[in-house]
């Protein structure tokens, strides 16, 4: 079974509006128990910041052009990181009497390029490690995209876990996953825990809430389409959305995504709440497409999909997605919170877990996850106190 660990995960994800934090206890292999889970929102100025220096880099060479920006920026982060870190380790520390063993550090993604090996997470590890007194794990893509992998998605092998557990628990056809963040994401999981064996297959199947949160962004005060509501207040323009289809070319789902991959250019002109509504159907078309690739994919035949991730809320998303299924047989999409975990912290409670797996020397990407050459041990583990 192997020791025991205790790790905090920390994730901000491609929305930028804070940190989630969560502190986990696993053997790294086959067992899991969440203890904690934290929200820290950023304030409107680091957001703000974050989604302007974002937008700016859009090539390799625009990292070396704003380095100073990023240095700035990836400092502020950094500190934030540590407030919301030492303030759930406090917590759990009063609740429990007891400490962890490492902090498992994702950063903030700015700019991702895998064909050329290049992705780049603003968050220091040395100098979270000070802050908080803690081995920090961190630059989890890198080895990866060394070894000739995409560098994402980082997250199926934890997926995986999940699913196991999840089908012990509850005796239901066995889960895969889709997780709806920035990007959406597709785990088509292994009835195995011993993870250095599987061949868990993951892909990246398109946009998930970036184009919706870009248009709401540009075009009110929002950040984002709370429960779709704005979308369902809205009209579809159907000869918008079908030229968009039409347009729309998938390369491969060997490749991995990055926001700046898809644009709302097509969507100019509409009102905020038809706009809204024709990007959320066209992301419902992809992602649909995605699901019927993965279930192609799929050996074990289970169109069984557990849904994480900020996309899971937004109804009127789902319902789409849905009725671009409505002919296939057998498929259920369920919001992961029905087997009594939180979606929105599956990715925090991953990198804890990924975390871990690197201090035990454990790989945490594989060929039919990220493409990579073989499977991958992940992060530098950092101690700086």
């Amino acid at each position: 079974m192997g020791k025991f660990y205790t790790a905090l995960g920390l994730m901000s994800g491609t929305s930028m509006d804070g940190v989630d934090a969560s502190i986990i206890k696993s053997n790294g292999i086959d067992k899991f128990h969440n203890l904690l889970d934290e929200y820290s929102k950023f304030d409107s100025d680091l957001h703000n910041k974050l989604v302007n220096l974002r937008d700016k880099v859009l090539t390799e060479s625009d990292l070396l052009k704003y380095s100073k920006e990023l240095r700035i920026l990836e400092r502020e982060l950094t500190i934030f990181h540590s407030k919301a870190a030492n303030e759930i380790l406090e917590k759990y520390r009063k609740n429990t009497g007891e400490n962890i063993d490492l902090i498992g550090f994702h950063g903030q993604t700015i700019y991702h390029d895998p064909k050329n090996k290049v992705s780049k997470q603003l968050g220091d590890g040395k100098l979270l490690s000070q802050l908080t007194n803690k081995p920090v794990v961190f630059d989890f893509r890198q080895n990866d995209l060394k070894n000739g992998g995409q560098g994402a998605p980082l997250t199926p092998v934890f997926h995986n876990l999940l699913a196991n557990i999840i089908f012990e628990k509850h005796k239901d056809k066995f889960p895969n996953f889709l997780n709806i963040g920035g990007i959406s994401n597709i785990t088509n999981t292994v009835k195995d825990n011993d993870n250095l064996k599987t061949n868990i297959q993951a892909f990246d199947i398109g946009p998930g809430n970036c184009l919706i949160d870009e248009w709401i962004r540009n075009n009110s005060n929002k950040k984002f389409d709370e429960d779709g509501l704005i979308a369902k207040s809205g009209k579809i323009d159907k000869l918008i959305l079908n030229q968009a289809i039409d347009n729309f070319h998938f390369k491969s789902y060997k490749e991995s995504l990055d926001v700046k991959d898809f644009d709302i250019s097509f969507a100019r002109g509409l009102s905020l709440e038809d706009g809204c509504a024709t990007l959320t159907n066209f992301t419902a078309y992809i992602i649909s497409e995605g699901i019927k690739f993965s279930i192609e994919k799929n050996e074990s035949n289970t169109n069984n999909y557990l849904i994480c991730g900020g996309g899971r809320k937004n109804t009127f998303l789902i319902k789409y997605i849905a009725d671009y299924l409505a002919n296939i047989k057998n498929i259920s999409l369920n919001s992961i919170d029905k087997y009594d975990y939180n979606g929105d912290f599956v990715e925090s409670q991953a990198f804890g877990f990924l975390a871990i797996r690197t201090y035990l020397n454990l790989p945490i990407t594989f060929p039919d996850t990220t493409g990579c050459k073989k499977p991958c041990i992940g992060g530098k583990i950092v101690k700086n106190f």
